[in-house]
């Protein structure tokens, strides 16, 4: 008999095939052909002749994987290319399938409650991205209708922002990656106009500095970092987690390039008061002879506002406000990847940050900090923007709302927790537990997972960092039927968590009895609630870091 490696039997004869045909027939012994039935895309067939047998034996190539399912193939054997580029290629199917069976343990997009972006995007606009995947943005002269497209997107975002246009004036913006490429660009213009007034002026324009509340998003502190303009945050208080207008103009002096307020803070989904911010900032532009404008960092809120809460003044209705940034990628309903910033006029651009290219085929200004990009994204945009309407954008957006609400309404009849979001704003519903001296945020957090549910707890910026937070964005496809499901998951967490013995709260509470026995000062509630947190950072701190370490 013939086996894959060795061969039994006595004398005879090896015949080679290749696609059906014969190419070579040998002599065989025993033990000669170890090696042979590895050639690639070849059958080996053993003829041996003995007195009383005639065996016809057939053995298939290893390398002929058309034989092998690909769960049975050497290649999902084979320890898997970590941080080396392999050697060899393997089969298309092979590499498919087994990234794909890795990328199954991410999280489920539709169920990550963390996140504002769009996970859902109707199918006809999916295959617009499929068809416009292999396109760059960037080639204009060479993809002169998407060119127009994004044209025609900013001036109909510019619109629904009030920008003060001409029946024929064409609006000034520029589609980014999103809304941190966004900022940079508009804090870059800030930043640029600044120094040219203050060098006529014959002043110092070394220290520039950005107001904003300290509950900005992190790209923010990017910009301040990566261009080096000092970032004053106004701090927050307990039960008042946005920019108090009143406290940032105290801050606003000579070197102050604009002051940034945020319509949808990522911690609550309020809204600040940019009417009151530009009402206060213009009272104090007299008074100086400063002319400090605002940008308003609406990449949450500013496609909520325009169709909730029309009659809301927070655009360029606002004199002040000289530029707006929003994530088409968030409730412009587009999967990632877009973002837009629109200036209320030209002067607001200098005109030396703008570059001109003509190596790809024509004059192309361009005014961003990625030069290559998709198209896809751009296209999308155009998709929703003429395939929703104002009609279909207000619809999802009261929809969202009212599952917010569902949610909230939910959580209230636990009665174990205090929300501490608001009805108007960003449909999100932020929620601390009233009691969390046996468990807390992140205990809830953490088991809610267990469920298929992605739902973040955080600390509060300073000087409220003692508050946790859990919250639940409401996107176009979390549903009714999501948001009952969500209450009763929270209710059985809850349940659960009541059975089990306090796990961080316990080990302080002996701390506790401990420092008293002492003679120790015992703690008040707040810093109790602060060594909590900190604790509890500290833990999904490590747990990343060991999680990053597995690859």
């Amino acid at each position: 008999m013939a086996r894959k490696l060795k061969i039994r039997g006595k004398q005879g004869k090896g015949i080679i095939e290749k696609s059906g045909r014969l190419e070579t027939h040998f002599d065989v012994s025993v033990g000669e052909l170890a090696d042979l039935s590895f050639h690639s895309n070849f059958t080996v067939f053993f003829v041996f002749l003995d007195t009383s047998t005639m065996v016809l034996s057939k053995t298939a190539s290893q390398s002929d994987v058309s034989v092998h399912s690909t769960f049975a193939s050497r290649y999902v054997r084979d320890q898997l290319p970590r941080f080396r580029m392999p050697e060899n290629s393997i089969p298309k199917d092979a590499a498919y399938q087994i990234i794909n069976d890795e990328l199954m343990l991410d999280g489920n997009p539709r169920l990550n409650l963390a996140s504002f972006v769009t996970t859902w995007m109707e199918p006809e606009c999916n295959k617009l991205i499929m068809d416009a995947i292999n396109k760059n943005y960037v080639d204009m002269d060479e993809y002169p209708v998407t060119t127009e497209l994004q044209n025609r997107c900013v001036n109909m975002i510019a619109h629904l922002f009030n920008a003060p246009l001409g029946d024929s004036e064409t609006a000034v913006g520029v589609g980014t990656v999103g809304s941190s490429e966004a900022i940079m660009l508009a804090g870059l213009a800030f930043k640029r106009k600044w120094q040219n007034k203050r060098k006529a002026e014959g002043k110092p324009y070394d220290k520039p500095n950005i107001v904003t509340g300290a509950n900005v998003q992190v790209c923010w502190e990017k910009f301040a970092r990566y261009f080096e303009v000092e970032l004053k945050e106004v701090k927050l208080r307990e039960g008042y987690y946005v920019m108090d207008p009143a406290k940032a103009v105290e801050m606003v002096d000579e070197n102050t390039i604009c002051v940034a307020a945020i319509l949808g803070s990522t911690l609550n989904g309020e809204f600040e008061d940019v009417k009151l911010l530009n009402d206060l900032l213009v009272e104090k532009n007299k008074e100086t002879g400063w002319d400090t404008p605002i940008h308003v960092d609406a990449a949450s809120g500013g496609f909520i506002a325009p169709f909730l809460y029309p009659e809301l003044e927070w655009d360029f209705r606002l004199p002040l406000v000289k530029s707006i940034n929003v994530s088409g990628h968030k409730y412009g309903l587009v999967y990632a990847g877009i973002g837009w910033v629109i200036w209320r006029n030209k002067e607001d651009l200098p005109e030396e940050l703008i570059f001109h290219i003509n190596y790809l085929g024509a004059d192309q200004p361009t005014f961003t900090l990625n030069f290559s990009k998709g198209s896809s994204q751009v296209i999308a945009q155009y998709y929703q923007l003429i395939r929703l309407g104002y009609e279909g954008y207000r619809n999802i957006m009261e929809n969202c709302h009212e599952n917010a609400m569902v949610l909230k309404e939910g959580l209230e009849k636990t009665g174990r927790f205090n929300i501490v979001s608001k009805d108007e704003g960003v449909p999100l519903v932020a929620f601390s537990l009233k009691d969390n001296k046996r468990h807390d945020e992140f205990e809830i957090s953490e088991m809610l997972r267990r469920f298929g549910w992605i739902v973040p707890a955080y600390t509060m910026p300073a000087d409220a960092q003692h508050i946790t937070v859990l919250r639940v964005v409401i996107r176009e496809d979390f549903s009714r039927t999501l948001a009952e499901r969500l209450v009763i998951d929270i209710q059985k967490v809850l349940h659960e968590l009541d059975t089990l013995p306090a796990k961080v709260n316990a080990k302080l509470a002996m701390a506790e009895e401990e420092n008293s026995k002492n003679g120790t000062v015992k703690k008040t509630a707040i810093e109790t609630q602060r060594e909590i947190t900190s604790y509890w950072k500290k833990f999904v701190s490590e747990r990343k870091t060991n999680k990053n370490k597995i690859c």
